[in-house]
This record gives structure tokens, C-alpha cells and sequence, in this order.
């Protein structure tokens, strides 16, 4: 079927075999996982056929736009999770959602975009090496969601490092701009990573035979550690804040710099441009027009004019 990207039935010892079968695979008692690309027509006909999915719970694994959340199903939940965009080409930022529909035995999956988390599950189920349950299921990929946000983390907060080293140095500073889109690109991260924390505290809290205690810790521990990003989160996003007024600052002191010597250049001169003003005026009467001295000695008069008001300033230190 067009759109299907995988149907695998669990056997219940880490390994699973695949199925064209779709029908007959959810009839049956064994586990199975569906794994759609939902802007396919096709899967969008074939899961609002489907028998235990109302109307509004299909709509929802086919909606455009996602937040994560947990919602209770008819006959099972529809859980909503997002995970880093580690595509090539693409910003980490810009999360992928993974729509789930996830009962006993049936966990049905939808996203528009590859999600490296799901593909690893998928290949270690056909090794041999996965899980034997849909619940494990479920808590493999909200950990492997959870723990692969850490290299994006890490990343913004070296970029952060570079940018307080470069602003420790006189000689270079941070791009504003950059610093700028890294602020963004935390906020965003943020965004979707906060409700996912609220969205498996729901899944933790929801009382469903098939998840039993143990699994509820592991999710405890997935939860606390999306914690523990949120507030990395926000430092990071304090850090930017704080780089952009300090360079702001910089930007702020270099300008008053330079108007203060443009300041202190005019008021050395100002004696100057009033004196040699007020002389060539081309009226009758100025003085010294029939000695050969006089432009020499009104020279050296305008020098030491010049020196005796640096000295001056120099005394009263604003120099």
C-alpha cells in the first residue's frame, strides 16, 4: 500500500516479521506496529476504515499541525511527540511529530518527516534485538526521542561558549545575528519540548492495564530528564540574552568613545576656527595686514592657544 512505510508483527523475543497483511495482522492477538507516512491518500482511506478509530481520532493522526499530548481513544490513547530534525539539510529545531495510536497490541504510527529514532527501532526489531511489547515500544521511543535531543543541546551550548570566548577577546566579537537565531532556535525548542515533559507525566498518570509499573518508571525517568532540558533551555536562553546587551554595551561604549574624541578635537579647535574666523573677515581694519610678521606671529600664537588648552584639559582630566 502506498504511504505504508513498515507493518511489523512482534514475536514476542525481541524480533518481529513483516506483514502485507494489514487487515488480518490486526485481527490477530499478536502484537503488530503500522508505521505510515499520513500524507498519503491511500493511508488516509485505510485508517478511516478502520473499525476502532472514530472519526475525530483518524482526523487527529492526519492533522496538519501537532502539539504533544496524550488524549484517551475508545479502544486504546493517541499519544503526540515531537523529536529533533537531525534530516540532513534541516534545522534541529524544526521538530518532527510522530502521531501514535497505541492500544495492547496495536501501536499505529504516522509522521510526514524520516524520524532516525523510529528507523532505529524498526532495524532492531528485524535483528532480533528489539523489544517484545507494544508498551515497550512506546517507552523505547519516547526514550530514544528523549536522549537524542542531547546532542542538540550540547551543541547550542558550545556555540554559547565560542560566542562568551569571542566576547572575552578585544580583538574579535560574537555576530549579533547569529546569536540571535541561536536565541530563536532555543525558544523553539522549548516550544515543543515543554509539553512533551507534560504530555508523558499524562502517559505516567493514565491508568491503562498494559503499561505496567516498571515502564512507568522508565517514562519517570524520561520525564525528569526533559526537566533537566527545560532548564537547560532556559539558562541558554538567558546566556544569549545576556551576550546581546553585553555586546550592546560594547557597541554602546565604543560609540560614546568615539563622540568624546570627536568632542574634545572641537573644543580644541573652537579657539582656533573663532580667532582665524574673526581675522578673515573682508572688512577694513584688521590688524597686522601691513607687518610681513604677522601671519607667523599669529601662527605661533594659535599653536600655543592650541597646547594651552590640551594642557587644560589634560589638568582637568578629560583627556
Amino acid at each position: 500500500m502506498e504511504g505504508l512505510l513498515h507493518a511489523l508483527v512482534l514475536d514476542g523475543q525481541g524480533g518481529a516479521t513483516q506483514v502485507t497483511d494489514l487487515t488480518q495482522a490486526l485481527k490477530d492477538e499478536a502484537p503488530v506496529w503500522l508505521h505510515f507516512d499520513y500524507t498519503s491518500e491511500a493511508v488516509q482511506r485505510f485508517l478511516s476504515q478502520l473499525e476502532f478509530l472514530q472519526e475525530w481520532e483518524w482526523q487527529a493522526l492526519l492533522a496538519e499541525e501537532t502539539r504533544p499530548r496524550v488524549t484517551r481513544a475508545n479502544h486504546g490513547l493517541l499519544l503526540f511527540l515531537r523529536g529533533v530534525n537531525l534530516n540532513p539539510r534541516q534545522n534541529p529545531e524544526d521538530m518532527v511529530s510522530v502521531r501514535c495510536f497505541v492500544s495492547k497490541n496495536v501501536l499505529i504510527t504516522c509522521r510526514k518527516r524520516v524520524l532516525i529514532s523510529i528507523e532505529d527501532l524498526r532495524n532492531a526489531l528485524l535483528d532480533g534485538n528489539g523489544v517484545t511489547t507494544i508498551s515497550d515500544l512506546i517507552c523505547a521511543l519516547i526514550d530514544r526521542l528523549t536522549h537524542r535531543m542531547q546532542d542538540t543541546l550540547w551543541q547550542v551550548e558550545e556555540q554559547l561558549d565560542d560566542f562568551e570566548e569571542q566576547l572575552d577577546k578585544e580583538e574579535s566579537q560574537p555576530d549579533y545575528h547569529q546569536i540571535t537565531l541561536l536565541r530563536r532556535q532555543v525558544i523553539s525548542l522549548k516550544r515543543y519540548i515543554k509539553p512533551q515533559r507534560q504530555a508523558i507525566y499524562d502517559l505516567i498518570d493514565t491508568k491503562v492495564s498494559w503499561l505496567s509499573l516498571e515502564q512507568r518508571r522508565l517514562l519517570g525517568e524520561a520525564n525528569n530528564t526533559l526537566s533537566r532540558y527545560i532548564e537547560e533551555l532556559e539558562a541558554s536562553i538567558e546566556r544569549a540574552q545576556v551576550l546581546q546587551q553585553s555586546i550592546a554595551n560594547q557597541l554602546n561604549e565604543q560609540l560614546n568613545q568615539r563622540m568624546y574624541i570627536m568632542s574634545v578635537v572641537a573644543a580644541l579647535f573652537l579657539p582656533l576656527g573663532f580667532l582665524t574666523g574673526l581675522l578673515g573677515v573682508n572688512i577694513g581694519g584688521i590688524p597686522g595686514t601691513e607687518n610681513p610678521w604677522s601671519f607667523s606671529i599669529f601662527v605661533i600664537a594659535l599653536v600655543v592657544l592650541t597646547v594651552a588648552v590640551a594642557v587644560l584639559f589634560k589638568r582637568r582630566k578629560w583627556i
